[in-house]
């Protein structure tokens, strides 16, 4: 769950892009995803994106630095990027680099073209919002990383037992990390969902029971995080919240997120059968990165192991 960047010199804990990948917005029933401030436009409607226009792409190219782009500022991922490359890619015979570029457009189209290797800001149902609305672009989602820490936060509660009658929850604005702020609602105890729906792609016309007259608004990321106060909870990623200093104890409810929001290193399809591409999928899986997920500061409570409980 990212935007543009040049690599910060040293990757400070807590501090997040300047969006998580996550705000393509469409309020119709077609699936639209998740990972921050990124607007994805219509097909057919003129995209003016920077490229990167290398000569060949470097996943064709034997050792060349293959690189792996976020979103600008997202220094977790960066950690973790720069983590793989230093212990883990040259046992599979690569070189990998961190990009940060500035958005979800730059950066799924930089992917798609071969412009850069890879990305991992994104999960699977933002991925296929963003073909969605983009059909020119070829990606494919090759194997998951890790999940984003996400959570029900409150500075006035310490249960969402604890939330009142009629209180004011806010979820984020953009249409799939609000179904995921719905779906953990309901995991909370706090709703319930329509039975048959696809949970991922759920809205507020999808809640069946709201026992609490629970009324919610929608905020971007950062927004979330400073209004906490005027809130009675919110559900949001754990990064911006860390980052605007809010006490990791204000999240009161935080279990793992269901496999559909796992982040996925994603690729350009036309590369795929690549050497180069084979190489750093392996690298990306290797088990050394969960571990490091698992025990590292830089990125331990925002970019959780696969497997965690």
């Amino acid at each position: 769950m990212s935007e543009n960047s040049t690599p910060a010199p040293t990757p400070t804990p807590g501090t997040p892009a300047s969006d998580h990948g996550f705000t393509l917005r469409k309020r119709s029933k077609a699936p639209w995803i998740a990972g921050g401030a990124v607007v994805v436009l219509a097909a057919g409607a003129f995209i003016a994106v920077p490229l990167l226009n290398p000569a060949e792409s470097a996943a064709e190219t034997d050792g060349a630095t293959l690189l792996v782009a976020t979103a600008e500022g997202n220094h977790a991922e960066q950690a973790l990027i720069e983590f793989i490359d230093r212990e883990v890619a040259p046992k599979h015979g690569i070189d990998i680099e961190f990009k940060g570029l500035s958005d979800s457009n730059t950066i799924n189209r930089a992917v798609s073209e071969g412009e850069v290797a890879a990305t991992v800001y994104q999960h699977e149902l933002w991925l296929g919002q963003v073909l969605e609305a983009n059909p020119d672009f070829r990606e494919t989602a090759v194997t998951p990383v890790f999940r984003w820490g996400f959570g029900i936060w409150s500075d006035k509660y310490t249960s969402v037992d604890q939330i009142p009658d009629g209180g004011t929850v806010s979820l984020y604005s953009d249409p799939a990390n609000e179904a995921q702020g719905l779906w953990l609602l309901e995991r909370a105890g706090l709703i319930t969902l329509k039975e048959g729906i696809n949970k991922w792609e759920a809205t507020q016309d999808d809640i069946a029971t709201n026992p609490k007259n629970l009324t919610f608004t929608l905020l971007d990321f950062g927004a979330q995080s400073r209004a906490l106060p005027d809130l009675d909870a919110a559900v949001g990623y754990t990064e911006y919240y860390v980052a605007a200093k809010v006490p990791l104890e204000k999240q009161i409810f935080a279990p793992a997120a269901p496999d559909e929001f796992a982040s996925q290193l994603t690729v350009g399809t036309d590369y795929l059968d690549t050497d180069n591409i084979r190489k750093l999928t392996e690298a990306f899986a290797d088990p050394a990165v969960q571990e490091f997920l698992e025990t590292d500061p830089l990125v331990k409570d925002l970019l959780l192991p696969i497997e965690s409980p």
